[in-house]
């Protein structure tokens, strides 16, 4: 069935794209999680329209992209995101996200599969590489900044990302002895279930086998 991403799903597209998914993924997965709404005609009739309006917006030539780009290169970004207490976002930031800012920041379309990041996933100041046009390129600054605050310093920033990258590894590793641990509990038991089944089978195997015969005396 054809749906209308509501935001941008990895292998799948970006925020406003109509694709094609098999029904049961779309039903159980994506409507659900509000990831995705069905393509009506009418929905997609709208889509096309606004992004008909927004081309008019974007860069048709070398000149038209060095102007952009300049007006790019001016420019700040900011969203306020929701993040834990190490600066890992509850959620991300995306291509799409990026391109929308800039719609409406400075009213200018571009290409958001041009727009060379993998989801920002964590608070920080990043420099969002852009391709306007064929041999056009920006970098736009961008600020992810704690919902109701304000970005620490670069170096405060560097250590909670190295301390969550820290704790992370201490997760994996008690993880990973919890398994072991786990496997070898696993192990035992199973050697137990095997030598009592041995028992069993061996006290089966004497219990059918016939008495054997008393030797004849001769007279």
């Amino acid at each position: 069935m054809q749906i209308i991403l509501l935001t941008d799903v990895e292998k799948l597209g970006l925020r406003g794209d109509v694709v094609d998914v098999a029904r049961g993924y779309a039903r159980n997965y994506l409507l659900p999680r509000r990831m995705a709404e069905t393509a009506t005609p009418a929905r997609v009739a709208e889509l096309r329209r606004v992004d008909g309006q927004r081309a008019k917006h974007e860069a048709r030539s070398a000149e038209q992209a060095s102007e952009i780009a300049e007006v790019l290169g001016k420019t700040v970004l900011r969203f306020e995101v929701k993040a834990g207490p190490t600066g890992s976002l509850f959620g991300s930031v995306t291509p799409s996200d990026i391109a929308d800012e800039i719609w409406r920041a400075r009213k200018i379309r571009v290409d958001r599969r041009k727009i060379s990041i993998d989801p920002i996933k964590r608070i920080g100041r990043y420099a969002i590489p852009i391709e306007v046009f064929q041999d056009v390129d920006v970098e736009v600054k961008t600020l992810v900044v704690p919902e109701g605050g304000e970005l620490p310093p670069e170096e405060e920033l560097v250590a909670l990302e190295a301390a969550e990258a820290e704790a992370a590894a201490a997760s994996a590793v008690q993880a990973e002895a919890e398994h072991a641990q786990v496997d070898s509990v696993i192990a035992e038991v199973l050697a137990e279930y095997d030598a009592a089944a041995s028992d069993v089978s061996e006290e089966s195997a004497e219990a059918e086998s016939p008495d054997e015969p008393s030797p004849e005396v001769e007279d």
